[in-house]
């Protein structure tokens, strides 16, 4: 009961899969869709333009979308969650409420890619102001698909500058190769399953703490550094302690991450930045430069949750809405891989190397 072939834990370093949608390159700090930078996608283009090339290919820059109406049998089963319900559950909900209203059919398309894009930031806005004993507010089809969520989340139209703060995050979050949660939904598709399942087991894996990160984490770090002269003194503390710098470091990347590198832009490039992304952006230089004085030796860099934390504090959402916002995010990359894999499916079903007793005989 031997078995010789290679294993890999957690499958790393494994090919599962061919893609053509995303390419992640740690060692030179590059990511591109379909061929793209992501810097170029995040200046020239919107969410919704972004998520139209990873369903299609093509690049369609004035492509709009604006967010979903929410069917009645699924904004029943939301005022229906306890309003202690985390966000992440409720989104997972809605997904798969809605998948039952759909009659989805096989293999699944761009259109149900669209439609399920375009519901799932106002069920989440829904499911935020339910929690807080207001009203859902309509879609408002004038609206693209981030400023729109927006609106659904305060009732109030919100200005260029914050809208396009969120919409740079949108794009960087929309799509990063065949991660947990894009394999899990590459592997519910593979049985030939829907696309609203494929997606609803995607956001189960997000919302595990060693995938969807902790953005949060960055805030409480930035509240506890709260000004920039105090950046210095309590960065050097935190390192002499042992502690991480959240925000900084990562798994893939050796380089600078290309999604925060874009979201600093966009973020350098506000009007009138919040006070906490001027902080962000002074406290990280600070960050940078010590690191590379104590680590000289690893490449200590700035990750996306870094930036990501910034932005989605500096746009009024809180905290625990951060996982479920870059669920929305995710959807059109989940959401293409589900296309892809089922226009060239194979059943993924790995074997497991089998460590129990030997063949052996009930006891008398």
């Amino acid at each position: 009961m031997t078995d010789e072939r290679p294993y890999s834990p957690g499958l790393e370093g494994v090919i599962a899969a061919e893609t053509a949608l995303g390419y992640v390159d740690g060692e030179k700090g590059r990511l591109l869709y379909r061929g793209y930078r992501i810097g170029d996608l995040v200046e020239h283009g919107t969410y919704p333009a972004v998520a139209n090339l990873l369903w299609t290919g093509d690049w369609e820059p004035e492509h709009r979308m604006a967010t979903g109406e929410i069917p009645d049998g699924v904004l029943t089963t939301l005022q229906a969650l306890p309003k202690t319900a985390k966000p992440m559950d409720a989104l997972r909900t809605a997904v798969s409420a809605w998948g039952a209203t759909q009659a989805l059919t096989y293999p699944p398309t761009p259109e149900q890619a669209r439609a399920l894009t375009a519901f799932s930031p106002s069920a989440l806005a829904a499911f935020a102001r339910l929690r807080a004993g207001q009203e859902p507010v309509a879609s408002d089809p004038s609206l693209d698909l981030v400023p729109g969520f927006l609106y659904q989340l305060t009732g109030t139209k919100p200005d260029a500058g914050t809208a396009r703060a969120l919409d740079a995050y949108f794009v960087v979050g929309a799509e990063h190769g065949l991660n947990a949660s894009t394999f899990t939904a590459r592997v519910i598709v593979s049985t030939r399953s829907d696309l609203a399942s494929s997606v609803a087991g995607a956001i189960g894996a997000l919302k595990g703490p060693l995938h969807g990160g902790a953005p949060s984490e960055v805030v409480e770090q930035l509240h506890q550094v709260g000004s920039v002269e105090r950046a210095e003194q309590w960065v050097k503390e935190t390192l002499d302690k042992g502690e991480r710098l959240m925000g900084f470091g990562h798994r893939v990347y050796r380089a600078y991450d290309p999604r925060a590198a874009a979201l600093r832009k966009v973020a350098q490039s506000m009007d009138k930045k919040p006070e906490w992304l001027d902080l962000a952006i002074k406290v990280e230089d600070v960050a940078l430069r010590v690191l590379a004085e104590r680590h000289p030796e690893r490449a200590l860099k700035t990750n996306v949750e870094y930036y990501a934390a910034a932005v989605l504090q500096g746009v009024g959402l809180t905290p625990d809405l951060f996982p479920a916002t870059f669920a929305l995010a995710r959807h059109a990359g989940w959401t293409a891989h589900v296309i892809e894999q089922s226009a060239d499916n194979r059943l993924i079903r790995p074997d497991a190397r089998y460590t129990g007793p030997q063949e052996r005989d009930l006891p008398a």
